[in-house]
């Protein structure tokens, strides 16, 4: 089975940490260069540091913040575009806030839309001539569960995710006839800062402790534990690989077997 990366170059968003800092880690154990793409550009140079080189790949960082889409504009029109030729794109972008959808203010909406959904636009039509010419192509966007079951107390964060997910099934249709293959990764209750934050703002508001939503969180994976980011990451390096040429279109979750749906 055909899983290295040699002679790609992927462009791994939201690379700073928990799972897209894993994700640079696989696929560049895999032979990828990789150009990592976050807002902290310290929290970048100690990824980049621990990236592996020994099949003589060359890594990079790109400091952009996706809030600022005017900002990013420049990147994508500037350095972005001068990368050598991209085959993979990793869509990976922090969620919105927790709360009910009901309590929601319509503006809450626009954030993570263009955090999300308009950056992913941008950025594939930036890379996309390039995936053609050279003959391949993977995007990969890490989103929810949410796709399939509505996680109660998510509700901008579900309406987005479900968003991202509908964009990637229909761009999967359109490139589809050039090879170039389009899947989303569902990342379950995966070990990463945001879980602890949305664990911790979930207690103070039941008055529980942190300790007991987490116990209650592990209560429902049949696993009985919570992801570790490189098993997430796992997942996306081999979508991103010659070996998934033929899967496109899917929501692949990674979640210990948490969802009740198939």
């Amino acid at each position: 089975m055909d899983i290295r990366l040699d002679d790609r170059h992927a462009v791994v968003c939201g690379a700073s940490q928990g799972i897209g800092r894993a994700t640079a880690c696989a696929l560049a154990a895999r032979g990828a260069s990789c150009t990592l793409v976050a807002r902290d550009e310290v929290a970048l140079g100690e990824v980049l540091e621990g990236l592996d080189t020994s099949a003589g790949q060359s890594h990079g960082v790109l400091t952009a913040d996706f809030d600022d889409q005017a900002a990013l504009d420049g990147v994508i029109a500037g350095r972005l575009r001068e990368l050598p030729r991209v085959g993979i794109l990793i869509n990976n972008a922090g969620g919105p806030p927790g709360g009910p959808i009901r309590e929601a203010d319509p503006e809450a909406f626009l954030v993570p839309f263009r955090r999300h959904l308009i950056t992913s636009q941008k950025l594939l039509r930036a890379l996309l001539p390039g995936m053609r010419e050279g003959g391949y192509g993977r995007v990969i966007n890490v989103i929810s569960t949410s796709v399939k079951e509505p996680i109660p107390g998510l509700g901008v964060s579900n309406t987005i995710r479900g968003a991202m997910a509908s964009w990637a099934k229909t761009m999967a249709g359109e490139l589809g006839p050039d090879g170039i293959t389009v899947n989303n990764v569902l990342p379950g209750f995966t070990a990463t800062g945001r879980l602890r934050s949305l664990f911790e703002s979930k207690a103070e508001k039941l008055g529980k402790t942190l300790e007991e939503i987490e116990a209650e969180a592990r209560a429902r994976i049949p696993l009985g534990r919570f992801a570790e980011p490189e098993e997430t990451a796992a997942a996306i390096a081999f979508l991103a690989s010659p070996a998934a040429a033929y899967i496109t279109g899917i929501n692949l979750p990674v979640d210990g077997g948490r969802l009740g749906c198939l």
